[in-house]
Protein backbone atom coordinates (compact mmCIF):
# COMPACT_ATOMS: atom_id res chain seq x y z
CA UNK A 1 0.00 0.00 0.00
CA UNK A 2 2.67 2.56 1.23
CA UNK A 3 4.73 1.84 -1.62
CA UNK A 4 2.13 4.03 -4.42
CA UNK A 5 1.39 6.52 -1.52
CA UNK A 6 -2.28 5.56 -2.14
CA UNK A 7 -3.73 7.84 1.41
CA UNK A 8 -1.93 11.04 -0.53
CA UNK A 9 -2.40 10.19 -4.50
CA UNK A 10 -4.98 11.83 -4.65
CA UNK A 11 -4.99 14.82 -2.85
CA UNK A 12 -5.18 17.68 -5.31
CA UNK A 13 -7.65 15.91 -7.75
CA UNK A 14 -10.64 15.73 -5.18
CA UNK A 15 -12.79 18.06 -7.44
CA UNK A 16 -12.23 16.32 -10.41
CA UNK A 17 -13.42 13.60 -8.82
CA UNK A 18 -16.17 14.37 -7.00
CA UNK A 19 -17.88 15.85 -10.49
CA UNK A 20 -16.42 13.51 -12.66
CA UNK A 21 -16.38 9.90 -10.81
CA UNK A 22 -18.85 7.24 -11.97
CA UNK A 23 -21.04 5.81 -9.23
CA UNK A 24 -22.47 2.54 -9.33
CA UNK A 25 -25.59 0.65 -10.56
CA UNK A 26 -28.16 0.09 -8.61
CA UNK A 27 -28.30 -3.42 -9.84
CA UNK A 28 -25.44 -4.08 -6.98
CA UNK A 29 -27.08 -2.82 -4.05
CA UNK A 30 -30.56 -5.29 -5.16
CA UNK A 31 -27.88 -7.81 -5.13
CA UNK A 32 -26.69 -7.46 -1.89
CA UNK A 33 -29.99 -7.60 -0.62
CA UNK A 34 -31.72 -9.97 -2.32
CA UNK A 35 -28.34 -12.81 -2.68
CA UNK A 36 -26.48 -12.07 0.07
CA UNK A 37 -29.58 -10.80 2.57
CA UNK A 38 -28.36 -7.21 3.36
CA UNK A 39 -30.72 -5.34 5.45
CA UNK A 40 -31.78 -1.37 5.72
CA UNK A 41 -31.30 -1.89 9.65
CA UNK A 42 -27.50 -3.27 8.78
CA UNK A 43 -24.40 -0.37 9.92
CA UNK A 44 -22.48 -0.06 7.45
CA UNK A 45 -18.62 0.84 7.18
CA UNK A 46 -17.54 2.11 3.84
CA UNK A 47 -13.35 1.70 4.08
CA UNK A 48 -11.54 3.94 1.60
CA UNK A 49 -14.46 5.74 1.33
CA UNK A 50 -13.00 9.07 -0.92
CA UNK A 51 -15.38 11.46 -1.37
CA UNK A 52 -18.47 9.57 -0.37
CA UNK A 53 -20.07 8.10 -3.95
CA UNK A 54 -20.41 4.57 -2.10
CA UNK A 55 -21.67 5.88 1.40
CA UNK A 56 -23.97 7.92 -0.99
CA UNK A 57 -25.97 4.73 -2.69
CA UNK A 58 -26.10 3.26 1.21
CA UNK A 59 -28.05 6.37 2.47
CA UNK A 60 -30.37 6.70 -0.37
CA UNK A 61 -31.37 3.85 0.32
CA UNK A 62 -31.89 4.66 4.32
CA UNK A 63 -28.49 2.70 5.74
CA UNK A 64 -26.30 3.98 8.27
CA UNK A 65 -23.07 4.74 7.18
CA UNK A 66 -19.65 5.39 8.67
CA UNK A 67 -17.05 6.80 6.04
CA UNK A 68 -13.39 5.65 7.16
CA UNK A 69 -11.31 7.38 4.86
CA UNK A 70 -7.64 8.53 5.46
CA UNK A 71 -6.92 11.28 3.00
CA UNK A 72 -8.27 14.49 4.30
CA UNK A 73 -9.23 16.50 1.14
CA UNK A 74 -11.60 13.25 0.29
CA UNK A 75 -12.48 12.82 3.83
CA UNK A 76 -13.67 16.20 3.97
CA UNK A 77 -15.42 16.23 0.47
CA UNK A 78 -17.89 13.51 1.51
CA UNK A 79 -18.90 15.32 4.94
CA UNK A 80 -19.32 18.34 2.75
CA UNK A 81 -21.42 16.48 0.22
CA UNK A 82 -23.45 13.92 2.53
CA UNK A 83 -23.40 16.18 5.78
CA UNK A 84 -27.58 16.60 5.19
CA UNK A 85 -27.96 12.58 6.01
CA UNK A 86 -29.04 11.81 9.60
CA UNK A 87 -27.07 8.52 9.56
CA UNK A 88 -23.96 9.23 8.00
CA UNK A 89 -20.78 10.34 9.87
CA UNK A 90 -17.06 9.84 8.94
CA UNK A 91 -13.64 9.12 10.61
CA UNK A 92 -9.78 9.13 9.91
CA UNK A 93 -9.19 6.25 9.74
CA UNK A 94 -7.79 3.34 7.23
CA UNK A 95 -8.08 -0.48 6.40
CA UNK A 96 -5.85 -1.54 8.47
CA UNK A 97 -6.80 0.59 11.31
CA UNK A 98 -10.61 1.95 11.07
CA UNK A 99 -10.59 3.23 14.88
CA UNK A 100 -14.41 1.70 14.82
CA UNK A 101 -14.98 -0.75 18.05
CA UNK A 102 -14.87 -4.19 18.05
CA UNK A 103 -18.18 -6.00 16.05
CA UNK A 104 -19.68 -2.84 15.80
CA UNK A 105 -20.92 -2.87 12.11
CA UNK A 106 -22.47 -5.69 9.92
CA UNK A 107 -21.47 -4.96 6.27
CA UNK A 108 -17.93 -3.80 5.45
CA UNK A 109 -18.08 -2.40 2.14
CA UNK A 110 -15.04 -1.53 -0.17
CA UNK A 111 -15.59 0.31 -3.58
CA UNK A 112 -13.15 1.37 -5.82
CA UNK A 113 -10.39 1.12 -3.30
CA UNK A 114 -9.14 -2.60 -2.37
CA UNK A 115 -5.98 -2.55 -4.59
CA UNK A 116 -4.39 -0.04 -2.61
CA UNK A 117 -5.23 -1.97 0.58
CA UNK A 118 -2.49 -4.41 2.45
CA UNK A 119 -4.73 -7.34 2.22
CA UNK A 120 -3.76 -9.47 5.23
CA UNK A 121 -4.23 -6.60 7.45
CA UNK A 122 -7.46 -5.27 5.77
CA UNK A 123 -8.91 -8.98 6.70
CA UNK A 124 -7.51 -8.33 10.07
CA UNK A 125 -9.19 -5.61 10.67
CA UNK A 126 -12.74 -6.22 9.43
CA UNK A 127 -12.82 -9.34 10.80
CA UNK A 128 -12.38 -7.22 14.56
CA UNK A 129 -14.96 -4.85 13.36
CA UNK A 130 -17.76 -7.26 11.84
CA UNK A 131 -20.39 -8.67 14.25
CA UNK A 132 -20.14 -12.42 13.84
CA UNK A 133 -22.18 -13.58 10.94
CA UNK A 134 -21.46 -10.29 9.33
CA UNK A 135 -20.89 -9.42 5.59
CA UNK A 136 -18.01 -7.88 3.58
CA UNK A 137 -18.55 -6.68 0.09
CA UNK A 138 -15.66 -5.56 -2.36
CA UNK A 139 -16.45 -3.93 -5.46
CA UNK A 140 -15.11 -1.84 -8.49
CA UNK A 141 -15.89 -0.59 -11.74
CA UNK A 142 -13.77 -2.28 -13.83
CA UNK A 143 -13.65 -0.09 -17.38
CA UNK A 144 -13.29 -1.96 -20.68
CA UNK A 145 -10.20 -1.88 -22.77
CA UNK A 146 -11.69 -2.79 -26.03
CA UNK A 147 -14.72 -2.82 -28.10
CA UNK A 148 -15.29 0.54 -29.47
CA UNK A 149 -12.61 3.40 -31.15
CA UNK A 150 -12.86 4.73 -28.44
CA UNK A 151 -12.52 2.52 -25.50
CA UNK A 152 -9.39 1.05 -27.34
CA UNK A 153 -8.12 4.52 -27.86
CA UNK A 154 -8.17 6.04 -24.48
CA UNK A 155 -6.42 2.68 -23.07
CA UNK A 156 -3.73 3.41 -25.47
CA UNK A 157 -3.85 6.71 -24.37
CA UNK A 158 -3.19 5.64 -20.77
CA UNK A 159 -0.55 3.96 -21.60
CA UNK A 160 1.58 6.50 -23.77
CA UNK A 161 0.64 9.33 -21.18
CA UNK A 162 0.31 7.59 -17.85
CA UNK A 163 2.77 8.08 -15.09
CA UNK A 164 2.76 4.76 -13.51
CA UNK A 165 -0.65 3.27 -14.83
CA UNK A 166 0.90 0.07 -15.57
CA UNK A 167 1.79 -0.52 -11.86
CA UNK A 168 -1.61 0.70 -11.23
CA UNK A 169 -3.86 -1.33 -13.11
CA UNK A 170 -1.65 -4.28 -12.39
CA UNK A 171 -2.88 -3.97 -8.91
CA UNK A 172 -6.57 -5.19 -9.31
CA UNK A 173 -7.36 -8.57 -8.29
CA UNK A 174 -9.17 -11.37 -10.24
CA UNK A 175 -11.69 -13.31 -9.41
CA UNK A 176 -9.41 -16.46 -8.38
CA UNK A 177 -7.57 -13.84 -5.71
CA UNK A 178 -10.62 -12.85 -4.66
CA UNK A 179 -12.08 -16.12 -4.22
CA UNK A 180 -8.70 -16.90 -2.04
CA UNK A 181 -8.75 -13.44 0.26
CA UNK A 182 -12.53 -14.38 1.04
CA UNK A 183 -11.30 -18.10 1.84
CA UNK A 184 -14.02 -20.53 3.35
CA UNK A 185 -16.22 -17.70 4.41
CA UNK A 186 -16.76 -16.25 0.13
CA UNK A 187 -20.37 -16.25 -0.75
CA UNK A 188 -20.61 -15.27 -3.99
CA UNK A 189 -19.84 -12.66 -6.93
CA UNK A 190 -21.67 -10.54 -9.39
CA UNK A 191 -21.01 -8.30 -12.52
CA UNK A 192 -23.29 -5.60 -13.52
CA UNK A 193 -22.46 -3.24 -16.84
CA UNK A 194 -22.06 0.08 -16.34
CA UNK A 195 -21.09 3.67 -17.84
CA UNK A 196 -21.26 7.47 -18.42
CA UNK A 197 -21.97 9.16 -21.47
CA UNK A 198 -19.08 12.28 -21.25
CA UNK A 199 -18.83 15.06 -23.12
CA UNK A 200 -15.26 16.58 -23.63
CA UNK A 201 -15.14 18.57 -20.52
CA UNK A 202 -16.23 15.83 -18.61
CA UNK A 203 -14.45 13.58 -19.90
CA UNK A 204 -10.97 15.39 -18.98
CA UNK A 205 -12.00 15.62 -15.82
CA UNK A 206 -12.65 11.75 -15.65
CA UNK A 207 -9.43 11.16 -17.16
CA UNK A 208 -7.56 14.09 -14.39
CA UNK A 209 -9.06 12.06 -11.66
CA UNK A 210 -7.58 9.76 -11.81
CA UNK A 211 -3.51 9.28 -9.64
CA UNK A 212 -1.58 8.19 -13.24
CA UNK A 213 -2.70 11.12 -15.27
CA UNK A 214 0.05 13.95 -15.10
CA UNK A 215 -1.09 17.24 -13.82
CA UNK A 216 -0.49 21.02 -15.29
CA UNK A 217 3.48 21.49 -15.45
CA UNK A 218 4.34 17.45 -16.36
CA UNK A 219 5.97 17.27 -19.34
CA UNK A 220 3.31 15.12 -20.58
CA UNK A 221 0.10 16.72 -18.94
CA UNK A 222 -0.08 19.29 -22.41
CA UNK A 223 0.49 16.28 -25.01
CA UNK A 224 -1.78 13.97 -22.93
CA UNK A 225 -4.95 16.88 -23.49
CA UNK A 226 -4.05 17.50 -27.00
CA UNK A 227 -4.66 13.42 -27.69
CA UNK A 228 -7.37 13.12 -25.43
CA UNK A 229 -9.22 16.41 -27.17
CA UNK A 230 -8.42 14.29 -30.95
CA UNK A 231 -9.38 10.87 -29.11
CA UNK A 232 -12.82 12.88 -28.45
CA UNK A 233 -13.60 14.36 -31.88
CA UNK A 234 -13.15 11.46 -33.80
CA UNK A 235 -15.28 9.12 -31.52
CA UNK A 236 -18.18 11.49 -30.37
CA UNK A 237 -21.43 11.20 -31.31
CA UNK A 238 -24.21 13.72 -30.63
CA UNK A 239 -21.36 15.52 -28.46
CA UNK A 240 -20.59 12.83 -26.10
CA UNK A 241 -18.38 9.26 -25.71
CA UNK A 242 -19.66 6.07 -23.70
CA UNK A 243 -17.04 5.14 -21.15
CA UNK A 244 -18.23 1.71 -20.24
CA UNK A 245 -17.57 -0.47 -17.26
CA UNK A 246 -18.52 -3.96 -15.78
CA UNK A 247 -19.19 -3.38 -11.83
CA UNK A 248 -17.26 -6.46 -10.30
CA UNK A 249 -18.88 -7.68 -7.05
CA UNK A 250 -17.35 -10.10 -4.39
CA UNK A 251 -18.95 -10.97 -0.87
CA UNK A 252 -18.34 -13.19 2.13
CA UNK A 253 -17.92 -13.47 5.70
CA UNK A 254 -14.31 -12.92 7.31
CA UNK A 255 -13.20 -15.61 9.56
Amino acid sequence: MSDLHSTARFSDRVDDYVRYRPDYPSALLDWLQRKQGVDADWRVADIGAGTGISSKMFLDAGYRVTAVEPNAQMRAAAEHWLQAYAGFDAVDGSSAASRLADASVDLVVVAQAFHWFDEDAARREFARILRPGGLAAIWWNSRWLTGTRFLEGYEDLLQMYGTDYTSVAERYADDARMRTWFGAGYCGSASFEHGQRLDFEALRGRLMSSSYAPQAGHPKHEPMLHALRDLFDACAEHGTVSFDYDTRIFAGHIA
